[in-house]
């Protein structure tokens, strides 16, 4: 039940994940552990949006209204997944 993370965020993972440093703490894996980051607000899709250029949060940061970024640490591995941290983005 750890490592149940949805189809769409290991791809993501796979895909687009930013390469952290240290072991999982599940399987043990070493440099399987990524980043993917997530915003929701208006005039995304419900679903949110995965960050995966350089520059995007600030683009978003910069539209109106409120918007939240999550970023997620996924074992590319054995598709463990925790959240790492939730913030609002503000312009710069």
């Amino acid at each position: 039940e750890v490592c149940d993370a949805h189809p769409e965020l290991i791809r993501a993972a796979r895909e687009v994940g930013t390469t952290t440093t240290g072991r999982c703490p599940i399987c043990d894996a070493r440099d399987e552990l990524v980043h993917v980051t997530y915003v929701f607000g208006p005039r995304l899709p419900p679903h949110g949006r995965c960050i995966s250029l350089r520059g995007e949060l600030a683009r978003l940061a910069r539209r109106p209204g409120r918007h939240v970024a999550y970023v997620v640490e996924v074992c590319r591995s054995c598709d463990w997944n925790h959240l790492v941290r939730r913030s609002t983005l503000v312009p710069d």
